[in-house]
């Protein structure tokens, strides 16, 4: 047992610096993530039914091939047209690609409960529709659909394991490298499982402490 903690006091700063990316790196993915779900949610619903059919194609790719192959695609494609990029942003905008197909489909939901007499409304007092998406939608939206934008969260937590194979030192990459300098897998990987699933748990205990927040206030 004493081996055991000092072996972890070892893995410990290690670990949490992975940790750290994996968290910042989920977080500006889910962030661009949403900006991409709500364009892609007004293209759904918008007049162009080249916009509507690109949106289709758009979401049923990113739904339906694996996340692996997604980040390969966007890593090396560039590579092949001469560009250069680095991991870090290939990995950022892999997660926010996949994401955001996910997220429109969440924030349809959240967009469709908003009362039509809100909207109504904001065209009789000419706000406009930036106005309206930004001042009335959005907080709304945000507000409807903040646990199911949790739990995807968590799922991008979960799913971003994949960008250490184009050597992102994430969480999974940190624990990789530990492996191969102690030869003891079962102990590292566990380790690591466990500071994963304290990610995903503080970030569900914060989704319900917001989510209470905004429920008093309503």
């Amino acid at each position: 047992m004493n081996d055991f903690s000092s072996r972890l006091a070892l893995y410990w700063p290690a670990l949490l610096e992975g940790a750290w990316t994996t968290l910042w790196l989920c977080s500006i993915g889910m962030l661009l993530g949403f900006v991409l779900g709500v364009l892609i949610h007004l293209l759904a619903n918008g007049r162009s039914r080249v916009g509507v059919a690109f949106t289709r194609v758009y979401v049923s790719f990113f739904r339906g091939t694996p996340m692996l192959a997604q980040l390969l695609l966007i890593f090396y494609l560039p590579s092949a047209l001469g560009l250069d990029i680095p991991p870090m942003v290939a990995a950022a905008a892999a997660l926010a690609l996949n994401t955001a197909a996910y997220q429109s489909q969440i924030l349809s939901s959240g967009f469709a409960a908003i009362p039509r007499g809100q909207l109504e409304a904001a065209s009789i007092f000419a706000l406009g529709k930036y106005n309206t998406l930004v001042h009335i939608q959005l907080p709304q939206v945000l507000r409807l659909t903040l646990p199911a934008l949790i739990s995807e969260l968590i799922d991008v937590i979960k799913v971003s394991a994949v960008v250490s194979v184009i050597s992102i030192t994430d969480l999974m990459r940190v624990s990789q490298q530990l492996v191969s300098q102690t030869y003891r897998p079962l102990e590292v990987y566990l380790v690591a499982a466990l500071f994963y699933l304290v990610l995903t748990s503080l970030l569900s205990v914060l989704g319900s402490l917001l989510e209470r927040r905004w429920k008093e206030r309503t």
